[in-house]
């Protein structure tokens, strides 16, 4: 038990590289009908915005070329297709959207010289499908055709009538070709995934609502990986068996999100712990015990296991002085011969962008898409809209000369993490101040989302074009809005918490005294339960002496 204990530990560094967070909720689960799916895309140096493709034809010999997501290495160039679709971001202008978690898998399964990456994958199928099942076809069609190069991935799936959960894997050096399966979420649930397979066993009679490679069994007998019955095939167990790794950083992700709207999912605690082998795994989807919002995940997106045993807010001394829920990475250390290991939450500090998607029928589908996007950790940042027909990007996710080393204040990406780095160090203290202006925004933006919407549906009947610019502009614009209320956040934090003290206010204003000065400041000193914590390690070192 110690030796796999520690060998879990051992594979930290390679998930944590590829660690994202994805949540699902089909349309008869949420609250208004859509469909609902978001990502977290983290892994640390991770500088990106929010991508465009526009919508083109091309001629017959056009070849696309690939560049690996995530290095940017060249891989070769596959033929373009006849069509290609608008994407903004992680939608297409049909609401088609993907998302990703990286799971590893067998690594005997990676095939290097493969064409197609993970990344690449996701943004041209977008540019391919009008439906989610087509993405799904065309998917395995490309990397069955030209090679996969990427680990063992979990692709988030969804339009305005479908969310799926596929896993992919590569069959090894030289292959050209994957095995897969994809999973329908039915209408009524609500599924996630956290760089650990979910998949286990799938009924392979439902043609309707399950999709698989036509070897998906037949390879792992080839391998040894599987010696049963097909009905007794179990995806996971054959090609990503969770460890502890898998169920304690990645698949209690999942847990928290679940027990969120279910009140007994607690049951499935032992499971996202880790460390019993004999516990009960959870389910792939579950019915939610409420209808769920937009704003729900939102909420999720920014978990750190807040009241559960698995909590990173202050019950430890990790979190520091101000009980910061977030943790140094990487996620194991050594003390002496023994290895410790720190909670990997939903919302953390190396998120690079976050969405939550939103995908309506029952509208045109250019306003019916909607990707939420912020530019940071979720808990950071407040999401603004992006509709799926837009064709330019806001300055801020998309500004000319800046990189994950050159700053501008022009950039949100920079922005928003010059305020979160701030606030990390002393949460307690100063997020209070960023959640007000975060939920100040978000509130504005979902209070203006009908009447936005009412007037883009008006003029679309008579001028589609001048609907999609007035949707883009109002992204644009409340995009840009963000940013100078970010930087305004940035500097009155430094004037509210300068120097581990806080400023008194009136009215939103500073207040000084009759001669103009600044009115005396409040030196709060540790919290309460860090006090305690002092007094308990210290001893009697900082004990003053009775008067």
């Amino acid at each position: 038990m110690r030796k796999l204990f520690l060998s879990a530990l051992m594979l930290v560094s390679t998930i944590a590289a590829q660690a994202c967070t994805n949540f699902i909720v089909g349309k008869k689960a949420s609250a208004d009908g859509s469909v609902i799916c978001s990502y977290n895309a983290d892994n640390y140096g991770l500088f990106i915005g929010l991508c465009h493709y526009p919508a083109a034809t091309h001629a017959k010999n056009d070849r696309r070329e690939i560049y690996d997501w995530d290095t940017k290495v060249y891989h070769g160039s596959i033929p373009e297709a006849a069509q290609t679709y608008n994407v903004i971001g992680n939608i297409n202008e049909y609401e088609v959207t993907i998302g990703e978690t990286t799971y590893g898998g067998r690594e005997e399964m990676i095939d290097p010289k493969g064409t197609i990456d993970y990344g690449s994958l996701i943004y041209i199928a977008l540019q391919r499908s009008r439906t989610a099942r087509e993405a799904i076809q065309v998917m395995a069609t490309l990397t069955n055709t030209y090679g996969y190069n990427s680990e063992g991935e979990t692709f988030t799936i969804c339009d305005p009538n479908e969310a799926w959960m596929m896993e992919m894997q590569g069959k090894g050096p030289g292959s050209n070709g994957t095995v897969w399966v994809a999973v329908r979420i039915p209408d009524n649930a609500i599924a996630g995934h956290a760089n650990q397979s979910r998949i286990g066993k799938f009924d392979m009679k439902d043609k309707q609502n399950v999709l698989y490679s036509k070897d998906v069994v037949k390879f792992a007998r080839s391998k040894g990986w599987f010696t049963g019955k097909d009905a007794d095939f179990n995806w996971k167990m054959a090609y990503a068996k969770p460890d502890f790794s898998g169920r304690r950083f990645c698949d209690a992700r999942v847990w928290s999100f679940f027990r969120h709207f279910d009140e007994k999912f607690d049951r499935y605690l032992p499971w996202a712990l880790g460390k019993d082998p004999n516990a009960e795994d959870m389910p792939l989807y579950i019915i939610p015990n409420r209808k769920v919002s937009v704003r729900d995940i939102m909420t999720c997106m920014r978990d750190h296991y807040e009241g559960t045993p698995l909590a990173t807010d202050g019950e430890d001394i990790g979190g520091g002085i101000w009980e910061m829920p977030y943790r140094p990475t990487p996620l194991s250390y050594k003390v002496g011969d023994k290895e410790y290991f720190c909670e990997r939450p939903t919302s953390t500090q190396q998120t690079g962008f976050s969405y939550v998607a939103q995908m309506r029928s029952w509208l045109p589908r250019e306003i019916g898409g909607v990707l939420w996007f912020g530019n940071d950790d979720g808990n950071m940042v407040a999401y603004t809209p992006v509709y799926c027909g837009n064709t330019t990007q806001p300055e801020c996710y998309n500004t000319p000369g800046v990189d994950g080393l050159t700053f501008s204040d022009r950039n949100a990406y920079w922005v928003c993490n010059w305020v979160s780095n701030m606030v990390y160090p002393r949460y307690s203290q100063m997020f209070g101040s960023l959640k007000e202006v975060r939920d100040s925004l978000e509130n504005d933006y979902f209070a203006r989302q009908q009447a936005i919407e009412a007037k883009a549906q008006g003029l679309y009947q008579s001028d589609k074009a001048a609907a999609l610019r007035y949707l883009n502009e109002y992204s644009n614009e409340k995009a840009q809005q963000m940013l100078a209320r970010w930087k305004s956040l940035a500097t009155y934090l430094i004037v509210k918490y300068n120097d581990m003290v806080v400023k008194p206010e009136k009215n939103g204003v500073f207040v000084r005294t009759e001669t103009g000065l600044g009115a005396t400041v409040e030196r709060q000193g540790f919290p309460a339960k860090f006090r305690k914590k002092v007094a308990e390690t210290t001893g009697d070192k900082f004990v003053a002496p009775q008067k």
